[in-house]
């Protein structure tokens, strides 16, 4: 790490992917030993395909998928779904969670995804991943969310949040709350944003779930 200023901002993207990697090795198939991995896929997520079912021919993916609920979630909800992770311990062991899952999950790097996949699908859903990288790489990892979704496509934001200029002591990094807003810029408009908070023992935490729709070509 190299943490310049003692809160982990200074890290590289390397250092990050190393990170996450690591995490699911040491892990060894027990989802204890990995802090997001709630084995069950986001209330908010579910609400949301309950509204809007999808069918075979609308595309969705799950971006950093890890163990796979979200990403079943969205199967279940007739979406033809694909899930990646920069993991392969994490690939393997969603596929070995759903054996017989339609979900087609793949090992990727959110920042080198295949050229196929750019504005390729109708959903895509994000949950945590902007947050789990240092501040100054959110240009860059927004943008490469962005690249998946199809002009005209939805895109499902789920994300922890601070007051703008409030310190801070990551990883995980909670977006500011102007930051929530990053897509704006990207071509997409928000449809609707629910601030919501998740208690914790000894804490509330801030978060969002926002529904962006990004532009159509032309």
């Amino acid at each position: 790490m190299t943490a310049e200023n003692g809160n982990g901002e200074g890290e590289t993207l390397p250092e990050r992917k190393a990170f996450f990697k690591d995490i699911y090795r040491r892990a060894d198939g027990d989802p204890g030993m990995v802090p997001w991995a709630d084995l069950a896929a986001k209330a908010k997520l579910h609400e949301w395909l309950v509204r809007h079912p999808g069918n075979e021919d609308l595309a969705a993916i799950d971006i950093a998928c890890g163990l796979g609920d979200n990403a079943e979630a969205l199967a279940v909800a007739g979406y033809a779904t694909t899930a990646f992770d920069l993991s392969d311990h994490a690939i393997r062991w969603a596929r070995k969670r759903f054996p017989h899952s339609p979900v087609d999950y793949r090992s990727a790097d959110l920042f080198n995804l295949p050229e196929a996949w750019r504005e390729h699908f109708d959903l895509v859903n994000e949950c945590y991943t902007l947050q789990s990288m240092a501040p100054g790489t959110l240009p860059e990892t927004a943008a490469a969310v962005a690249s998946l979704v199809k002009p005209g496509g939805t895109l499902l934001v789920y994300a922890r949040w601070r007051e703008d200029g409030a310190e801070v002591n990551g990883p995980p990094w909670p977006l500011e709350k102007s930051a929530l807003h990053v897509f704006a810029g990207l071509g997409f408009a928000l449809e609707h944003e629910d601030l919501f908070t998740v208690n914790r023992p000894g804490r509330t935490i801030p978060h969002s779930f926002a529904i962006w729709r990004k532009a159509k070509s032309g």
